[in-house]
């Protein structure tokens, strides 16, 4: 992912800060415990494509 497009790049929903979690290919907003997908290298950065995160995983 690049971090230039990081900076810039904020949560759909609450328009807050991102981050990457490289592991799970994923942009996570912990405020909303949302994790948008990354496809061939592109943020998929709809709500009906997020990811609801487990309790375990907010960090």
């Amino acid at each position: 992912m690049d971090h230039r497009l990081l900076e810039i790049v904020a949560c759909p929903v609450c328009k807050g800060k991102l981050n990457f979690d490289k592991e799970k290919n994923e942009l996570v907003c912990k405020f909303d415990r949302l994790a948008y997908p990354i496809d061939d290298g592109i943020p998929v950065l709809l709500d009906s494509e997020a990811r609801t995160l487990s309790s375990d995983e907010v960090k």
